[in-house]
């Protein structure tokens, strides 16, 4: 890997916005993600190595950290932040084409439910990873998740909840999806679903921690 790459890919590891960042403390007045990664593009390194050598190894180490309790949630969000000021300068390269993604990933908190801590941490680890996200919000009912996996044909979708009472909702949307499209891959997660839940509602994949959902749908595009 290049210097520059190792350089971003600290940056979203530890959570370097930008040179003006105070955080954190260890690489205070250093440049930040956002200045590497308009250096590295204007130095022509191409915007696909800057993502798959840069930002997804980053997020990658801070995904792994998450689940093993090394980091907890304000460190993810800063990790993502900074991993979100990169990716302004590489939009432009996904619209042109030149930056391949893996596929496309639809998530929503379901009906009843307006938590969203979790919904956009999975978010922000999957975009960090390559994937488009179309985050649908809280409180999202099945027509709604139907309606987008149609318009994004073979997209994954994930299905979070945070309450105990709203994984009803939960097992009412994965059964409407699966009417309307049988072989739609349907990931969830949150505080109250398991293994044992997923299993019984039907759906194809579950993880306690959005690495283990990252891991998942790589497994299925590789």
């Amino acid at each position: 890997m290049s210097e520059i790459l190792k350089q971003i890919s600290d940056c979203i590891e530890f959570g370097k916005i930008n040179k003006a960042a105070p955080f954190p403390p260890q690489m205070k007045g250093q440049d930040g993600a956002d200045e590497l990664t308009r250096q590295a593009l204007d130095e022509g390194v191409p915007a696909q190595d800057i993502l798959s050598k840069a930002l997804m190894i980053g997020m990658e180490k801070v995904g792994i950290k998450f689940r093993e309790n090394k980091v907890f949630v304000p460190q993810v969000l800063m990790s993502a932040k900074a991993m979100s000021t990169a990716m302004v300068h590489l939009k432009p390269f996904f619209l042109s084409g030149a930056v391949k993604q893996k596929g496309t990933f639809i998530i929503g908190t379901v009906e009843g439910d307006l938590h969203d801590i979790g919904k956009n941490l999975v978010t922000m680890m999957l975009e960090g990873n390559g994937w488009e996200v179309i985050d649908l919000g809280t409180d999202v009912k099945a027509e709604t998740f139907v309606a987008a996996m149609r318009e994004h044909e073979n997209a994954f979708v994930g299905l979070s909840a945070l309450l105990t009472t709203t994984m009803a909702s939960m097992e009412k949307i994965t059964k409407v999806i699966r009417a309307e499209i049988p072989n739609a891959k349907i990931a969830v997660g949150g505080a109250p679903v398991t293994q044992e839940f997923c299993d019984k509602i039907g759906a194809d994949a579950y993880s306690p921690d959005p690495q283990g959902l990252v891991e998942y749908l790589n497994s299925q595009v590789a």
